[in-house]
């Protein structure tokens, strides 16, 4: 037996215990006569005790060999510590040691174990099991697997059943790009990591299964950021015989379930907004509810003097900021030079500060009056002692411009606060969006999402005005879940592959499985699925998700750990008929 407790369980009530502990060595103090060393693993830290007067003096020879990161155990009596520490449960007791044994030496680490590390990024992925040794990032690892515990059981409790899908499947042309695996026994075949699950739960629906989930690795092939990764895991869901509100009435629960799990917070109503409203009102399609800085349009009331700047925009559109009026001309150029970066785009930037006694003070005096000021004030929601922040240009680019401006000073005024959480539905998405690119339609989600009844006649007239039974679960400014009601019969999903410049060929080619299912009692039917790493991560205060992976891939997709991806070598590109292919 290596031990007979962990190093985060002892307690004062166990002195006099004779125990063996087994561990890492995370620090190690030698008085000479006495020397002290923390014992860490998973659970906790304890303190060990060598005392030149009580123990053997080989095992004290033994304990001054000790490096930080030795694996060890070691046997011996709980006693009372002397000098206590409050900031660890086992801070009440120590363990006198009788025997030492050295399970491992170690090397010294690249950058130190403990909570605030001297480990950049970079080094600390590349050695990323020493990084989960660490208590911010095992705590991490370890909240994650709470928070999959209280979903696989919240779903369950609901007859949701648990079922596994394929992760060899068929390459789709929709979406983001896929990761394609050769087959060594069909020459010049592939197969496709799977993106979603998407037909094969909605299978799962004709097959009779009712209510499908999956916590599930996902995979898509696309630009990386900080809260996304070429591998992700979803909470993938799917129920039959259901309308929209019943699927937004089970994942309101299961919000409102972790929410009052992990923070003993009790959330009322999830409010809803309609895409529209949400991107003329906040810019985006998530929005931070937390704080106001609602969108103010202010075209009709910018637009009737010399300014020409203001008269040759398509969209003039302002946010009132705060208690902001106290702001520097240097703070306000700052604030200029942030939204002219590239990253953002805006040419310039407008700004009122709302003084006192109702009097403005702007950067364009010299085109509008107080009136005219006090108007803007008015659109926008300023009060006395506020900042109104005003961009104009293309409608689109400039509200993009504006929720990123609006963000930016939702961070820097403290304004985003980690625990709070505000969780809003966006619903009625457009079912289509335009690709200037390629010159036609995509699926703003995907080509099995529902248009309401009401609109499918704009298919063949006005597509973009189609609207989709789609929505968003969002919280705290990220969106972290999604789905829609799907099509679930055959002709309603023809007429979608046509509006998507399908031929009837090429859809039965790579969909024709799914439309053959619904020849045989498709069942009304939808789903959601949340994505599980920003979900953790929100839950635990944050918004990046790196973290709580166990092994991430870096802004590049590669493993620096296992230096992946990697080169193979002729004989497995032969085997594959890669060669060939390549040289094709």
């Amino acid at each position: 037996m290596y031990r007979s407790h962990n190093c985060g369980e002892l307690r004062i009530a166990d002195v006099n215990k004779e125990v063996t502990l087994a561990g890492w060595v995370q620090k190690s103090r030698d008085k000479g006569f006495m020397i002290w060393v923390d014992l860490r693993d998973r659970y906790g830290i304890t303190q060990l005790i060598f005392d030149e007067a009580r123990t053997d003096a080989q095992v004290m020879q033994l304990a001054k060999s000790l490096g930080r990161e030795y694996v060890i155990q070691v046997k011996g009596t709980v006693i009372e510590r002397e000098s206590k520490n409050n900031n660890i449960p086992t801070g009440d007791i120590e363990v006198l040691v009788k025997e030492l044994t050295i399970l491992n030496e170690a090397q010294l680490p690249p950058f130190t174990i403990e909570d605030e590390t001297d480990g950049g990024e970079d080094i600390r992925m590349k050695y990323r099991y020493l990084d989960i040794r660490r208590n911010p990032v095992k705590n991490s690892l370890l909240f994650r697997h709470k928070v999959t515990q209280e979903v696989r059981n919240y779903l369950s409790n609901l007859d949701f059943c648990e079922i596994e899908t394929p992760y060899l499947i068929k390459s789709t042309p929709e979406g983001a790009r896929d990761f394609v695996v050769p087959s060594r026994m069909n020459p010049g075949q592939f197969y496709a990591l799977p993106q979603s699950p998407q037909t094969f739960k909605q299978l799962l629906m004709v097959a009779g299964m009712d209510r499908y989930f999956q916590i599930v690795k996902c995979f898509r092939d696309e630009d990386l950021r900080a809260d996304r990764q070429p591998e992700f895991t979803q909470i993938d869901c799917e129920m039959s015989f259901i309308e929209q509100e019943d699927i937004l009435n089970v994942f309101e629960g299961l919000t409102r379930h972790l929410l009052k799990k992990f923070h003993n917070i009790d959330i009322d109503k999830f409010p809803r907004m309609t895409y529209d409203e949400a991107m003329r009102t906040y810019g985006n399609d998530k929005p931070d509810i937390r704080f106001g800085m609602k969108f103010g349009e202010l075209n009709a009331v910018a637009q009737h003097k010399d300014f020409a700047v203001f008269n040759n925009a398509e969209l003039v559109v302002g946010i009132a900021v705060p208690g902001a009026a106290s702001f520097t001309r240097k703070e306000i150029d700052a604030l200029i030079d942030w939204v002219k970066r590239p990253q953002v785009g805006a040419s310039g930037m407008v700004y009122v500060k709302c003084e006192t006694g109702g009097h403005y003070k702007s950067s364009v005096d010299k085109f509008y009056d107080q009136e005219d000021l006090a108007k803007w004030a008015e659109i926008t929601g300023a009060k006395e002692g506020d900042l109104i922040l005003i961009l104009c240009g293309p409608a689109n680019k400039t509200r993009t411009q504006l929720s990123a401006l609006r963000m930016e000073l939702g961070n820097r005024l403290g304004l985003r606060k980690p625990d709070e959480f505000a969780p809003l539905w966006v619903v009625d998405f457009p079912l289509l969006e335009w690709d200037e690119e390629t010159g036609r339609y995509h699926a703003m989600h995907h080509p099995f999402t529902s248009p309401k009844r009401e609109d499918i006649h704009l298919l063949d007239t006005d597509p973009g005005k189609v609207r989709a039974n789609a929505y968003d679960l969002v919280l705290n400014g990220n969106e972290i879940g999604g789905g829609s009601i799907r099509i679930h019969d055959k002709a309603t999903q023809e007429l979608m592959f046509k509006h998507l410049g399908f031929t009837p060929e090429q859809a039965q080619q790579q969909f024709g499985f799914l439309m053959n299912a619904f020849q045989y009692g498709a069942p009304p039917h939808g789903g959601l699925a949340f994505g599980l790493d920003r979900l953790v991560a929100i839950l635990a205060g944050q918004e990046t998700i790196r973290d709580f992976i166990a092994f991430p891939k870096n802004n590049s997709g590669r493993d620096v750990m296992i230096d992946a991806p990697a080169p193979i070598d002729q004989a497995q590109l032969d085997e594959l008929n890669l060669a060939i292919t390549l040289k094709d």
